[in-house]
């Protein structure tokens, strides 16, 4: 039984450092080559975007070129509490874009329209990115229901919750 004790265990022999590391870089070689030939292929079948006419540069904006003339029109500030917490408070400065500015009775009737529906607005209706996307639709669509269609967007300008 000593004497089993004293044999020195078998090692396991494994490939060289050497041959790993070749193996590391000849495979890295290959998927880089593998890559590029991908990146070739693909680029080979993309068809060629079409080139803009010259009489519309990226400085002109197509509102510009479309022959609508809009103008903005700024309504009073909006400050109110929310429906849902109502310890927040919101401040919204908003502006209507327009053919030609709006009579005041009719810029204040949009003022009180907006102000009434952020009275009536939650919170979490207002949270992330799609919050203000749908809050932006909300008001572009009472502004257009108060006008008869005259306004044609709304433009938030500054809006905070507190």
């Amino acid at each position: 039984m000593a004497m089993a004790d004293t044999a020195p265990a078998p090692t396991q022999k494994g490939p060289s450092i050497i041959l790993q590391i070749a193996m590391l870089a000849g495979l890295t070689v290959a998927a880089l080559g593998i890559g590029w030939g991908a990146g070739v292929y693909l680029k080979s079948q993309q068809p060629q975007a079409p080139q803009p006419p010259a009489a519309q540069t990226a400085s002109q904006p197509a509102i510009a070129t479309s022959g609508l003339k809009l103008i903005t029109q700024d309504l009073p500030p909006i400050t109110t509490n929310m429906a849902a917490p109502m310890d927040i408070w919101v401040r919204m400065d908003v502006s209507l874009l327009i053919e030609k500015e709006l009579p005041t009775e009719t810029a204040a009737i949009v003022h009180q329209d907006l102000l009434a529906f952020m009275r009536t607005l939650k919170m979490h209706q207002a949270e992330g990115p799609s919050g203000l996307q749908h809050l932006k639709a909300d008001l572009r669509e009472r502004a257009m229901l108060r006008t008869d269609g005259r306004v044609r967007d709304v433009l938030i300008r500054t809006l905070v919750f507190e």
